[in-house]
């Protein structure tokens, strides 16, 4: 197998004279080339500001191709602002499984029942008013104002961000707050006056199909002639300064799946935090030097104060998070007795396919499809 030793040199006319009021003509163009290439997806039919509120969510750490399908199902589930309020939070998580970083859907949900009581189920139109829901900030309400209602208003993301670096040739990262702020000027002084949807959507949508981190397609890109990283240089791609990503941490812990009579303990991870409101086995971290098996013990009867019977390794489930990846020891065992802590909200005793009713990490559904295979699908 042949390496391609990275950046990729692109190949160039010969750099003319810099024109002036090239930067003029680079959004005209890029308008242009997006009415063309435009990609139909779901949220684009139309300009429902609630569906356009749930896309934004949803790409905040979600690649379109993925979102697609869980914007799909979960406006399938909740149409509007009135039925995902009235929806409990159980609910909304499930309907939110897989597609990560839960607290979009919480955020999503406190917003909704928000909206229902002081707006009647509508979302404000200018941006003040959209960042004082919850989980909406300074670029999704941007995003909303624009898309859904005219706003001329700049929406700038990691893409945006990328595009602007690369036609400024901008040397400094642009995740410190001087740098980002250069960059949006130059974005400002690209966008045609008026409302700014168009020009915001079609920024990104360059960032996702043309301008791309790595490899950069430069021969199909409309605004090219405008992009100094790629008249000036013979290597696009180092524009802009990218850090090095950190090493994930990595995360063991020992699971233990309790059975008695045909079910199995699980409780509620509490609402704050990673993972929020789902589902799970009792376990947590191995401390240095412990045994996995005994982990398992002792979390069991730490997070429930219940003892177990002969503990039976059942394998290692493993799973990567965005920010850390963890080992999962997975054991089985009967209860051994006692009356342990009060069942209740967030503990309950379940079956297999009542499991898979109720929102569960992907780690958690590994570790039950790999005990009951077949058993039920997920959502």
């Amino acid at each position: 197998m042949r390496f391609v030793r990275w950046p990729i040199p692109v190949r160039r006319p010969a750099a003319p004279p810099r024109a002036p009021g090239r930067s003029a003509a680079l959004g005209p163009a890029l308008l242009d080339w997006f009415r063309t290439h435009r990609r139909a997806l779901p949220w684009r039919a139309g300009r429902d500001p609630y569906r356009i509120w749930v896309a934004e969510a949803l790409l905040q750490q979600t690649r379109v191709a993925q979102a697609t399908r869980y914007f799909e199902r979960f406006v399938a589930r909740f149409p509007n602002v009135r039925a995902l309020a009235r929806a409990p939070l159980a609910d909304v998580l499930k309907a939110w499984q897989g597609a990560g970083y839960y607290a979009r859907a919480r955020h999503l949900h406190a917003a909704a029942q928000q909206l229902a009581v002081e707006a009647g189920g509508r979302l404000p139109h200018d941006v003040a008013s959209l960042e004082r829901l919850p989980g909406i900030g300074p670029y999704m309400a941007r995003a909303i104002a624009s898309l859904a209602f005219d706003a001329p208003v700049l929406a700038v993301e990691a893409n945006g961000l990328r595009v602007a670096a690369r036609w400024t040739r901008e040397a400094g990262d642009p995740r410190t707050p001087r740098v980002r702020a250069r960059l949006e000027r130059a974005l400002e002084a690209a966008r045609p006056p008026g409302p700014a949807g168009t020009f915001n959507e079609a920024l990104m949508e360059l960032g996702e199909t043309v301008c791309l981190p790595i490899v950069p397609g430069c021969d199909a890109c409309p605004v090219s002639f405008g992009c100094r990283a790629f008249r000036e240089t013979d290597a696009p791609a180092r524009y802009p300064r990218r850090r090095r990503a950190a090493r994930r941490p990595h995360v063991r812990a020992a699971v233990v799946v309790l059975r008695d009579r045909g079910r199995w303990l699980v409780q509620r991870r509490p609402e704050a935090g990673l993972l929020g409101g789902l589902w799970e086995f009792p376990g947590g971290k191995i401390a240095p030097g412990e045994a996995p098996g005994a982990a398992a013990r002792r979390e069991l009867r730490e997070e429930t104060g219940l003892a177990v019977r002969e503990l039976r390794r059942a394998g290692v489930v493993r799973h990567a998070y965005s920010h850390f990846t963890v080992e999962l020891h997975v054991f089985e065992g009967r209860r051994a007795g006692g009356r342990g802590r009060r069942m209740g909200e967030d503990r309950r005793w379940v079956s297999p396919s009542e499991l898979f009713a109720l929102p569960i990490p992907k780690a958690t559904e590994k570790i039950a499809r790999r005990l009951a295979p077949g058993t039920a699908s997920r959502g």
